[in-house]
């Protein structure tokens, strides 16, 4: 039961990303790569679970091809594929409560292994403050 389990989530996986998630399958137009994500928390080096990785191929003129692949991380920050070609790739990581992580790389070797350290969101720009002098809210009359 379980490897049809597998079987299952890896069609419904090629469906639901469409005939340009199969062309990444296919061994015969050159070399590939295995790729390793560890995903953690940039503040203490926590693993971050179920975080979303996207691949994007880029084209060379750097812009994102049509569609890509999603893999979740584990309980230990961790998700891996094998296969990826060689090229250009953009990389993006999505975890609620955490900023968004994007990154082209440049896969060109056999085994890869990415470490992306994911923070904590920002302070939000309010057009209400005074961005241009640092002093200028001790000027302020009172």
């Amino acid at each position: 039961m379980k490897k049809s389990f597998l079987i299952a989530c890896a069609v419904a996986m090629l469906v639901g990303f469409g005939v340009a998630g199969l062309t990444w399958a296919q061994d015969d137009e050159g070399p590939s790569s295995n790729l390793r994500f560890v995903v953690v928390r940039d503040y203490n080096g926590k693993p971050v679970r179920n975080a979303a990785v996207v691949l994007h191929p880029v084209n060379p003129k750097g812009k994102q091809s049509r569609g890509g692949l999603e893999l979740k991380t584990d309980n230990d920050g961790r998700a891996n594929i094998d296969g990826i070609p060689y090229g250009p790739l953009r990389v993006q990581v999505l975890a609620p409560g955490f900023q968004t992580f994007g990154e082209d790389y440049k896969i060109d070797k056999p085994e890869l292994e990415f470490t992306v350290k994911l923070k904590r969101p920002g302070g939000q720009y309010s057009i209400y403050e005074n961005h241009d002098d640092p002093k200028a809210d001790d000027k302020k009359p009172q």
